[in-house]
């Protein structure tokens, strides 16, 4: 009977150790693949090698607009978290008070907070 318990623990060690192992190979290959991926998606790509517009590709192809000249269709395709109607109020607001002198300016606009600027500050140019 003790050898048998002995065995069963001996057993349940073994396989916890085995388990263990591949956990922490698979971590290690997906540490591996997410690093080459950031590197990946922080190389700069050529002009030709953007996506075709459509939904929100602008974010992946690293396009940027003027927030002073932009339509609000294309703040809207080229931010994230803004859709049509705050890219409207953007463009009601920039030809009610002028263009806009800094990127911060944009939290002026109602609906539109510094987070959200912030988020965006890849996107966007004077």
């Amino acid at each position: 009977m003790k050898h048998g318990i002995k065995a069963l623990f001996m057993t349940l060690a073994l396989v916890t150790v085995g388990m263990s192992h591949s956990t922490l190979a698979a971590t290690q290959a997906g540490k591996t693949q997410t690093t080459q991926s950031k590197v990946e998606a922080s190389t700069p790509k050529p002009p030709e090698a953007k996506a075709p517009t459509g939904g929100k590709t602008a974010e992946a192809s690293g396009e940027r607009v003027s927030i002073n000249a932009a339509s609000a269709e294309d703040l809207a395709r080229v931010m994230n978290g803004v859709g049509l109607k705050k890219a409207q109020a953007i463009v009601s607001y920039r030809e009610e008070y002028g263009p806009f002198k800094t990127l911060d300016d944009l939290t002026q606009v109602p609906g539109i907070g510094g987070s959200l600027v912030e988020r965006n500050l890849a996107h966007l140019m004077l």
